[in-house]
């Protein structure tokens, strides 16, 4: 024997009317009609399944009575039915969702979903991989990167047998700027060749062999130039430096 959800889906479909169409004259939601039709009502209080399916009844032009046993209508029932029908629909279908068990979901519709899911996944995974891959060949190439000294130092042993061949220049020019005055004595070769108060704004040069060793009573009040290479300050102005040596190789401040 035909069930009722069974027996109206039937009338329905003889009589050429779609589901939209039983939704916009009843205003009974799309889920709850497919669920009376599907049998699948649960979860609702027997008072509105039998309000529901008495207004699908007489939109069909049936009698409910065939198709809800001991019908008793009680009374507000169908304008507390109507009233729920025209809520907004985040409301209806909230209970659409109590109504209709996930069992009633079709199998397919659970498949394509987790398939889905599992290419969403695996497109996470690959960017991810990436990201990751990328940022680490980014960090290996700065580590690769050479560091270029900007200023006057002596390289170490490592440095050195790493670094390309240099030109050597073939004497050592030293040029001093007094922008304050300032006590020098400066040895070129160990010999000494100046020991003496520079004057402010007085500029002297002197070259050397293989060594030129610098004494400077006030250190930030002169700039130095090695052939032809400006020296940032190498103190601050007042002080005192000594053991000051500039060979070929560069410059360095002994203790």
């Amino acid at each position: 024997m035909e069930s009722a959800g069974t027996r109206l889906k039937k009338i329905r479909l003889e009589k050429g009317i779609t589901l939209e169409e039983v939704h916009k004259k009843t205003k009974i939601h799309l889920d709850i009609i497919k669920a009376i039709e599907d049998d699948s009502l649960i979860n609702l209080s027997p008072v509105y399944t039998k309000g529901f399916l008495k207004m699908y009844c007489k939109f069909l032009g049936i009698d409910p009575k065939d198709y809800i046993p001991d019908y008793k209508e009680p009374q507000g029932v169908v304008s507390s039915l109507c009233a729920t029908a025209e809520r907004p629909v985040s409301l209806l279908k909230k209970v659409s969702l109590k109504l209709i068990s996930v069992r009633s979901i079709p199998l397919k519709i659970k498949t394509v979903f987790m398939v889905i899911l599992l290419i969403i996944l695996v497109i996470g995974l690959y960017s991810l991989g990436k990201i990751i891959s990328s940022k680490r060949q980014f960090t290996s190439k700065k580590a690769k990167t050479p560091i270029v000294a900007t200023g006057v130092t002596t390289p170490n042993k490592e440095q050195t047998a790493k670094s390309p061949k240099t030109t050597v220049p073939t004497v050592i020019r030293l040029s001093i700027r007094a922008k304050d005055n300032c006590w020098i004595q400066l040895k070129a070769d160990g010999r000494v060749i100046f020991q003496n108060v520079l004057r402010k704004g007085r500029t002297e040069t002197w070259q050397a062999k293989d060594k030129i060793e610098l004494t400077l009573g006030n250190a930030g009040g002169v700039d130095l130039e090695i052939n032809g290479k400006l020296i940032p300050s190498l103190g601050r102005k007042g002080q005192a430096l000594k053991n000051i040596f500039i060979t070929k190789e560069g410059l360095r401040i002994g203790r």
